[in-house]
């Protein structure tokens, strides 16, 4: 405690230690617990442990086409391989993914299998669940930037968001996340734009190739797709294998 009669020197230094303290308290920035884990990320989560298991266990061939994303994929699993022959593919689509979450786990479920092509599609889910346009955006960009750093001049092919019965009423977002993608693709060597949403559209309205939930499609919304992404990879593939095998990374 200062007394009274202390020198006036040592009480003005008591003073600006107790200032100095007083004004580390203020500045420091709290410390906040990280957020808890959502049942989807739990989920998510799980299903990437699985894939990370099945790799030890048996490591896929390198320089296939990698299909990555949400649900649209995972459904795809049972035809993707006959819709796509003589193409090599990987499916790692999960769950009810967004794009961030392609890219907390990007290193498990992208990066290691050095694919000599990445087929994306997600970004539904993520409008669905109350994610602007913006954000969507910026989420895509992000992929596209760790894309760069692991996997150099990679092609990405990205799967226009699709217009479903049951999200009629984001079509307008969809738009315009599709758009700007559609802008991006224009300006890069290694990014593709297919454009599957007129063939899914009859007079504006989406065609009947939907299963009961009016967002999963039957095989016959899987035909429009596999017409549309065929024609935008078999021009390259081939070229695109050669780039893979000899480890280009421009």
């Amino acid at each position: 405690m200062t007394s009274a009669n202390a020198p006036l020197t040592v009480r003005l230094i008591q003073c600006l230690v107790l200032c100095a303290l007083a004004l580390r308290l203020v500045e420091a920035p709290a410390q906040t617990p990280a957020p808890p884990a959502t049942a989807l990320e739990e989920s998510l989560k799980a299903e990437i442990d699985r894939f990370v298991a099945v790799d030890r266990a048996i490591p896929p061939a390198s320089c296939q086409v990698l299909f990555v994303g949400s649900s649209s994929i995972v459904q795809w699993k049972d035809t993707l391989a006959a819709d796509m022959a003589p193409m090599p593919v990987i499916n790692r689509g999960f769950g009810s993914s967004h794009i961030e979450y392609v890219n907390r786990w990007f290193d498990q479920i992208v990066a290691p299998y050095r694919p000599r092509a990445i087929v994306f599609y997600a970004g539904e889910n993520d409008l669905n669940a109350g994610k602007s346009v913006e954000r969507v955006v910026a989420d895509f960009d992000g992929f596209m930037e760790r894309k760069t750093r692991a996997l150099g001049n990679t092609p990405v092919y990205f799967i226009s968001l699709k217009p479903s019965k049951a999200r009629i009423t984001q079509f307008p977002q969809q738009t315009e996340v599709n758009e700007a993608i559609r802008r991006r693709a224009a300006e890069r060597t290694d990014l593709h734009f297919i454009d599957v949403v007129p063939g899914m559209l009859d007079g504006g309205k989406p065609k009947e190739i939907f299963v009961a939930d009016g967002l999963h499609m039957t095989r016959k919304g899987y035909e429009i797709w596999t017409r549309e992404v065929r024609a935008a990879l078999l021009p390259n593939t081939e070229a695109e294998a050669r780039s893979c095998r000899r480890g280009e990374k421009p």
